[in-house]
């Protein structure tokens, strides 16, 4: 049971591990409708930023996808504050920003070099730069810990994932890494746990179809607890396993030709994040402008809320380090979901972080 095929698992984090989907049952408001565009438009003449862009200065046009639809994932707000604040335009740029529809376009249009910037989930990165390997660096790290988490409704009484032997634990597509991870650091036995895939809609919960739920912890608590519910989560970072979220990415060729442009995004969207957490009303409003009106604002409110708590690194937004990312490869690589010898320092970079932190 506890070998994980790895097949499986890289389509599953690929098609996931971009961004957090709100997943709403139908009929619950969901929309993938047109996504609309930026509400304004720098102008060609900006003002001389920390980062020291001069006067008078053409902005250099750049594309940022997001990895999903317009909603509170921290790095999206980080592009939507800094867009609408003109922080892009402080920073000699002009961004657009795009949503990408699923199914990897994002990264395919990365690669390609449409796209300079994107969103990826950290573990994700590890997978594309494994076999047959795709050209993908994360240039800053803002989810410090993962986006996943398990859920039980609080009146079945199971406290610990210990109390999982003998219940049905629910996985999205293949059992991940960290489930098979948090219940070994619990002295769990995963031979007593009856797994079972349970697709994407929090209602299995509620209905009792499971035990324990996979959610998206910046997102399906609010979902069920707006429906009366009151949950147990358990996180797998809080039992020592190490987890990673989401990161800025951008390919190997342009980290190597566009330095510059990339020291003035990401010290754009920083600037974005720092000014969200400072602001949190006004950034809910300024995605607002982004996800349209049939999105909850109560919902994205407890999303940024929750990614910004994980967000949080005493070297400030964004930081990343190479013992992070080999704890993660190792652990993903010990449940056979990535290969022993991935090279995790050419997954990520440190080198524009320390630019636009001015070091």
């Amino acid at each position: 049971m506890r070998k994980i095929v790895l097949s499986l698992f890289l389509l599953v984090l690929f098609s996931l591990g971009a961004c957090l989907p709100v997943a709403l049952p139908q009929g619950e408001g969901q929309s993938e409708g047109a996504v609309p565009t930026a509400a304004s438009t720098e102008a060609s003449i900006v003002a001389e930023p920390a980062t020291g862009v001069p006067t008078a200065t053409a902005l250099i046009p750049m594309t940022f996808m997001a990895g999903y639809k317009p909603q509170a994932n921290l790095p999206f707000v980080g592009a939507y504050v800094a867009k609408e604040k003109g922080f892009f335009a402080q920073n000699g740029l002009d961004v657009t920003i795009e949503h990408s529809p699923g199914k990897g376009e994002h990264v395919q249009l990365l690669v390609a070099g449409t796209v300079q910037v994107t969103t990826m989930d950290a573990a994700t990165v590890l997978q594309r730069r494994a076999e047959p390997g795709l050209p993908v660096v994360s240039i800053a790290l803002i989810g410090q810990r993962g986006q996943q988490a398990f859920a039980a409704l609080k009146e079945t009484g199971i406290e610990t994932p210990k109390d999982w032997e003998g219940k049905t634990v629910g996985y999205k597509g293949t059992p991940p890494p960290d489930l098979y991870a948090l219940l070994a650091a619990a002295g769990a036995d995963v031979n007593k746990v009856n797994l079972v895939n349970v697709g994407f809609d929090p209602r299995v919960l509620t209905e009792r179809q499971v035990d324990v739920y996979p959610l998206f912890k910046s997102n399906e608590p609010y979902l069920l607890q707006s429906w009366g519910n009151e949950i147990t989560l358990w996180d797998a970072a809080d039992y020592g396993v190490p987890t990673l979220g989401l990161t800025y990415v951008t390919s190997e060729d342009y980290l190597q030709t566009h330095a510059p442009e990339l020291t003035r995004f990401l010290a754009a969207t920083l600037e974005g994040i720092a000014y969200a957490e400072a602001h949190p009303d006004e950034a809910i409003a300024i995605v607002m402008k982004y996800a349209g009106p049939e999105t909850d604002p109560m919902h994205m409110k407890y999303m940024l809320e929750a990614e910004l708590r994980d967000a949080q690194s005493e070297y400030g937004f964004g930081w990343q380090s190479p013992e992070q990312w080999q704890a993660l490869a190792d652990m993903l690589a010990q449940y056979q979901a990535l290969p022993a010898n991935v090279d995790v320092n050419a997954a990520f970079s440190m080198e524009i972080w320390q630019a636009a932190q001015g070091k």
